[in-house]
């Protein structure tokens, strides 16, 4: 999800580029989108509040829910700056700000948390650590590594599973 968000990201700032949004204001741009969601916090504040490092990528530590978040917020900022072809910096930042408050509004008619409300998650690179190192969960071997029908391997029919004859190499 962290991947898709990030992905997103760059594609919202492609968007934003055709909006009209200048390379030196794409963090401006951004941070609306932020301020919108989280209630008025910019990065900065947002990083302050949940005890993230200055030097850390905000989205390197939300979880699934806020990542979702986040992610709605700039595919609905996309769609919105394209349906209404804006061309003007200001109007894409404020578009961008303005999703941001009506994806925070939806959170709060389900009765969610509010993003900036959500603990920080583990930073991405020490989940993505922790995973390479960790022993599979379950391992199977000889009789309890049955197929899908429940018998073994040596003792499956000739036949296909879809009941055809098994194709032999000069068919």
């Amino acid at each position: 999800m962290r991947r898709q968000t990030s992905d997103e990201f760059k594609s919202l700032s492609g968007t934003a580029r055709q909006a009209g949004v200048q390379s030196r204001m794409f963090g401006v741009f951004h941070d609306a989108g932020y301020k919108g969601l989280y209630g008025g916090l910019g990065v900065d504040a947002i990083k302050t509040r949940k005890h993230i490092p200055p030097k850390e990528q905000i989205m390197d530590r939300m979880d699934t829910t806020e990542l979702a978040a986040n992610q709605f917020r700039m595919t609905q900022t996309r769609d919105k700056l394209a349906r209404r072809q804006v061309r003007n910096q200001e109007q894409a930042i404020q578009t961008h700000k303005q999703v941001g408050k009506e994806v925070r509004e939806a959170i709060r008619r389900i009765g969610g948390t509010p993003p900036e409300n959500l603990p920080p998650a583990e930073h991405i690179k020490q989940v993505e650590k922790r995973i390479k190192q960790a022993t599979p969960k379950l391992e199977l071997d000889g009789s309890d590594a049955k197929g899908l029908i429940g018998k073994d391997s040596e003792t499956l029919p000739e036949e296909g599973l879809d009941g055809g004859a098994t194709p032999t190499k000069s068919e």
